[in-house]
Formats: C-alpha cells, sequence, structure tokens
C-alpha cells in the first residue's frame, strides 16, 4: 500500500476539514465496497500456494509423515495438519 500526500491529491478546503479531525497522523481510507479487492488478487501468491498445499497433500498421500513434511516446507507441524484437513483444495 502506498502513500500519498494529502495536499497533492485533495481540495484545500477537505484537507482543512480533515485537519480538524486528524492532523498530522496516518489514517487509512478504505476503497469503496464495489472496489475491493480479496488477498492475493493482484499477485500470484494465492495461486502458488494453493499448488504448494496440494503437493503437501499428495506427498503426505505418498507416504510423508507431518513432521517431515514441516522440514521439508519450512513449516510448523500445526500448519501442515491445518493444510491437510482442509477442504478447501
Amino acid at each position: 500500500m502506498g502513500y500519498k500526500r494529502a495536499e497533492e491529491v485533495l481540495p484545500a478546503e477537505l484537507l482543512e476539514q480533515i485537519q480538524e479531525y486528524v492532523a498530522g497522523e496516518s489514517i487509512y481510507i478504505p476503497r469503496r465496497k464495489n472496489e475491493r479487492r480479496h488477498w492475493g488478487e493482484q499477485t500470484e501468491t494465492r495461486e502458488e500456494l494453493k499448488k504448494r498445499n496440494l503437493q503437501i497433500k499428495n506427498d503426505y498421500a505418498g507416504g510423508f509423515t507431518i513432521k517431515q513434511l514441516a522440514e521439508k516446507y519450512f513449516l510448523s507441524p500445526k500448519s501442515i495438519q491445518r493444510i491437510l484437513y482442509s477442504d478447501k483444495n
């Protein structure tokens, strides 16, 4: 998330009104509801994690133990269990 200088993007009147409430502090202005994006929507991360989780499930079906999978994928055993027992993939 990038930051923009308020005085560069807001009209002076609006900037003065905002300064009455939060002068000198950072605030987050959310997107409109119809413009919101889901996590991972702009990158390939979501798809990469889906592939990794499927590989973890395949490895487990092929005989790997949870401990071995945790070491192989640098995850905690609890994270491996969550992946194995989730129905999302």
